[in-house]
């Protein structure tokens, strides 16, 4: 496909994946206007967290797990032009209390991405991990190429670069309208014209685009903040990435490393709430969370909760990362379930380069769902 010029680009959302977008366009030479409804970063996006888990480790998802290379290596070029890191490899160790085929998918695909992964005996539960309850444990496996991401500080750095490359931030604008075959916009009663138009609002996407509501729905979702008790402080602060697996769910489970409050939260997905309500969790979101916390920690009572706070995803059927083509210029762009962030810095790029004529429109959809 020959190379389009470069032109102007509207950019509605200044999550992860909007400034994502933005970067990867201004970096192409583009002109970029950013839109959103919110502060710059927005504390009630998405992407608006402590420290999020990026791995390889799949199970059967192999469409993901083909892709993580490839983001792992867009975060290295986003890493580069903000001239600073905001990565810390701590590997994972998966905490299997059932076997559903996750272990023997797992190794399949890591073997082959060649990267490492390793059982881990038993019989170092209590000196490795005296945080975790030991009953029902049936394996621990141990796997590199994982750690975790910060969001506050990407998301703020990325503001800070993008605006000093030229990019028009518009905070605090209400967009109402979007046309994506002409390519404008409408932001707090203002036009707004451009060559191509990305509508990456998170759980507000569907107001915009009504082709995914119902597809891509908004889930609340509930995350505990904890201290732990004085003596496993030491062990904490040196833990790795935790995803405890059992028949009901399980957790993720984020380390306090680099400044950052321990984290839970479960991988179930409500598909229930509104983008515009309060943040702090309620005892319905939690219903789950507290069972499975104390399952996983040995003694979780002692635990302090500093905060309980609910987010949004959008989460499909089958938890396929949305990018649809809209119109003659326009592309909208939904991060489900969870995967949105470690993959944000790849998809947004992505978008850029079929904007600017480097890829083909009719490929990038199944290349973002991991299918090719």
């Amino acid at each position: 496909m020959a190379e389009r010029m470069a032109g102007h680009a509207l950019v509605v959302g200044g999550g992860i994946a909007g400034l994502s977008a933005a970067w990867g366009l201004r970096r192409r030479g583009w002109q970029v206007t950013l839109f959103e409804q919110g502060a710059l970063p927005n504390p009630r996006a998405s992407s608006h967290d402590e420290h999020r888990i990026t791995r390889h480790a799949y199970g059967r998802m192999t469409g993901y797990a083909r892709l993580m290379p490839q983001a792992f290596a867009a975060w290295d070029r986003l890493w580069a032009d903000l001239g600073e890191t905001h990565y810390l490899a701590t590997g994972a160790t998966y905490v299997l209390r059932h076997d559903d085929g996750w272990h023997d998918a797992t190794a399949q695909s890591l073997g082959e991405l060649g990267i490492g992964f390793r059982d881990l005996p038993l019989d170092q539960l209590a000196t490795r991990f005296p945080y975790l309850a030991p009953q029902g444990i049936q394996r621990l496996v141990e796997t590199d190429g994982a750690g975790m991401l910060f969001p506050v500080r990407i998301l703020t750095a990325m503001v800070a670069m993008l605006a000093r490359r030229g990019v028009a931030m518009r905070a605090y604008s209400q967009v109402s309208e979007v046309d994506p075959e002409g390519g404008w916009l409408v932001a707090d009663g203002k036009r707004y014209a451009g060559d191509a138009v990305v509508v990456a609002a998170g759980a507000w996407a569907d107001r915009l685009v009504p082709g995914l509501k119902g597809v891509a729905v908004p889930s609340r979702q509930a995350v505990l903040y904890l201290a732990p008790p004085a003596e496993l402080a030491e062990a904490w602060s040196r833990a790795p990435v935790l995803l405890d697996r059992s028949a009901e769910g399980g957790l993720y489970i984020l380390p306090p490393r680099w400044g950052t409050r321990l984290k839970i939260g479960d991988h179930h997905f409500s598909r229930r709430g509104d983008a515009d309500a309060d943040r702090m969790a309620t005892e319905q979101d939690l219903e789950r969370l507290w069972p499975e916390l104390k399952k996983t920690f040995r003694d979780a009572d002692r635990y302090a909760v500093l905060e309980k706070k609910a987010c949004y995803y959008t989460v499909t059927e089958d938890e396929r990362f949305l990018l649809r083509p809209l119109g003659k210029a326009g592309w909208a762009v939904s991060a489900c379930s969870g995967h949105g962030f470690k993959l944000g810095a790849l998809i947004g790029d992505g978008v850029a380069a079929t904007i600017a004529g480097e890829r083909p429109h009719d490929a990038l959809a199944s290349w973002a769902a991991g299918d090719s």
